[in-house]
């Protein structure tokens, strides 16, 4: 797409958000810093922009101004570095002849909360962070916004916010860590090593083969010291990378921003280059909203499939989308699940991580490849002026001879791993992560759990059995029911580390994009406003299947399912107070992104 005719492609409408679009009183870059800064219409503004550094009347007069909004804290080795990234930004922007106002908003590790409490406020840190950069963007009349998120929930928080706000936008991702080592078992770790050891320590299951001396607490003990070696976000096609690398398609982000480390040179200077991409996008006025398109998304879905993609992409893209008004279903994601093979081994359900795919040509290279045999829309605009496919015409193709991205015609599944799921546990859908590893059915009885923790205490005390297939069924750990819907990888990484193969896991919570099995989560309507997954009862057999995009109680008919709800009473809200009160009052169903802006 040619920029020059994005005007003419943008449909008048209504704003949704109070975010000034009409207020451009200026008409070079600095059209809504020009709203402070022109004659003396705010002189209290201009003094304190002087105070805040501001070399003389020149700069004030002409600069455009840019925000720089990282979500720097030092408690989390996703967003430790964020700070040096944001200085490196405010350098090259300076540069640029262009002032720039660096600032940061919260986040919660989601590593240091799983299985924990602290994991309940995680998600509504997406919104947080949306609202931050709408605020100050707006707040401030700054021209353009460039982004430096590192963590899951970072990522389409600053999306959303720059979709809200829809002024020259650019993401640029902290980057992934570096695989660890683990040195008492001589091989390469990760952090899904250290949550599923967890589950193979609880079940007496975890030893080193080649040091049977060992105990399971030195082995557990080298694995949590190792399994994270430095900065940079968790290293598989977990829920940072798969959003990076969607955003990255999205056209949001600069070529290889998804795939480059965290602390490789290469990564400083995306910082640098993003301050020249910025000013593009302001002379071409490319917004957002431009690049948020029902194409781009389905170019993200496509993606995401291929590489094996987090089930909390679906959560945020549907969320992304909804803040853009783009039209983006659930049915969406099955759509193009159906056409679009699986071709990455990939973390967590393969072997290799994110670093080792920026060695043989990162994103960008398989983004090249999927374009070539169609299954990628290369005409999308980007935030380098330029559409995706010419982003990616001059990076190298894939090295010959890896085996990290399989060839289309010999994928590790014929399809996505992504599957949506109707039935009479939910109506609304729900959301399956099925690689073809674990099969594509499965029917097991019921065993119900009303919180994560309990579930937690009977792995802890080893009361899950092997002797009969078993769904286990955690809810009230939805949007409003958590609230907060909390991931639950420490339940799902136990099973998988003692080896419980007789296990299927059903949620209206989340799994982390570390979790792999036979699970689903995201189940709709949740079981805190009366969804069906709020009567299931122990026994009841359930059965999960992928072919047919079916969940269902098999042996409870609709009339006992119509009985059971009349029955059923709604618990006391587990918080009345607070932050976590507030989500859950204004938060929407899984189904459309748990938004909280519906309206």
């Amino acid at each position: 797409m040619d920029p020059s005719n994005l005007e003419k492609q943008r449909q008048p409408e209504e704003p949704r958000f109070l975010s000034f679009q009409h207020s451009k009183p200026g008409s070079g870059l600095n059209k809504y810093s020009s709203t402070l800064t022109r004659e003396h219409d705010f002189p209290a503004a201009q003094a304190m922009l002087y105070a805040a550094g501001v070399p003389d009347e020149h700069t004030l007069k002409t600069f455009p101004q840019v925000g720089i909004a990282s979500v720097w804290w030092e408690g989390n080795p996703c967003n430790t570095h964020l700070l040096d990234l944001g200085k490196e930004v405010k350098r090259a922007v300076l540069k640029e002849d262009m002032l720039a106002w660096q600032y940061n908003t919260v986040g919660v590790s989601d590593g240091i909360t799983m299985g924990g409490d602290g994991m309940r406020f995680s998600l509504q840190t997406r919104e947080i962070i949306a609202d931050s950069i709408e605020t100050v963007t707006c707040a401030q009349f700054h021209d353009a916004c460039i982004t430096i998120p590192g963590c899951d929930k970072n990522m389409p928080g600053c999306v959303m916010g720059m979709a809200r706000h829809n002024r020259p936008s650019i993401m640029i991702y902290g980057g992934s860590i570096q695989p660890g080592y683990s040195t008492l078992l001589k091989k390469p770790i990760n952090i899904t090593t250290a949550l599923e050891a967890h589950g193979a320590y609880l079940f007496d299951n975890l030893r080193n083969p080649d040091e049977p001396s060992q105990t399971k607490d030195e082995i557990l003990s080298d694995i949590e010291k190792t399994a994270c070696p430095g900065q940079g976000a968790c290293g598989g096609m977990f829920t940072a990378n798969t959003m990076a690398t969607a955003i990255e398609t999205l056209g949001l982000s600069l070529p290889g921003s998804a795939s480059t480390p965290a602390t490789s040179p290469e990564k400083m200077r995306e910082c640098q280059k993003a301050a020249k991409a910025i000013r593009v996008c302001m002379e071409k006025n490319i917004l957002p909203r431009d690049c948020l398109t029902k194409k781009s998304f389905e170019n993200a879905l496509v993606m995401m499939m291929a590489l094996g993609g987090s089930t909390n992409g679906v959560l945020h893209l549907l969320a992304m989308a909804g803040t853009a008004d783009v039209d983006l279903t659930l049915d969406d994601f099955q759509k193009v699940s159906d056409r679009i093979p699986f071709i990455a081994d990939l973390a967590p359900s393969g072997k290799h991580l994110m670093a080792d795919l920026y060695e043989i040509g990162g994103i960008p290279s398989v983004q090249k490849m999927l374009i070539a045999a169609n299954l990628l829309d290369g005409s999308t605009i980007t935030v380098t002026g330029l559409t995706l496919a010419e982003n990616v015409a001059s990076w190298p193709s894939l090295k010959q001879g890896q085996e990290i991205i399989r060839s289309l015609d010999s994928p590790i599944k014929a399809t996505g791993h992504i599957e949506i799921l109707y039935g009479n546990l939910a109506p609304a859908g729900a959301v399956a992560k099925i690689t073809g590893k674990e099969g594509m059915t499965f029917t097991g009885k019921a065993r119900v759990f009303e919180k994560e923790h309990e579930l937690d205490q009977a792995l802890n005390k080893g009361e899950i059995p092997r002797t009969e297939n078993l769904v286990l069924v955690v809810r009230y750990e939805g949007p409003k029911g958590g609230p907060g819907m909390p991931e639950q990888l420490k339940a799902s990484a136990a099973i998988m580390g003692a080896k419980l193969t007789n296990i299927a896991l059903i949620t209206d919570g989340r799994y982390s994009g570390a979790s792999h099995g036979f699970i689903v989560g995201h189940i709709t309507p949740e079981a805190a406003v009366g969804g069906p997954i709020a009567i299931v009862r122990d026994g009841d057999v359930i059965t999960i299947d992928a072919s047919t995009h079916r969940i269902d109680m098999v042996d409870v008919d609709e009339a006992e399912v119509t009985r059971r709800l009349a029955e059923w009473k709604a618990p006391r809200r587990p918080v009345t107070r607070g932050v976590l009160a507030k989500y859950a009052r204004l938060v929407g169903d899984a189904s459309h992104g748990a938004m909280t802006d519906l309206f």
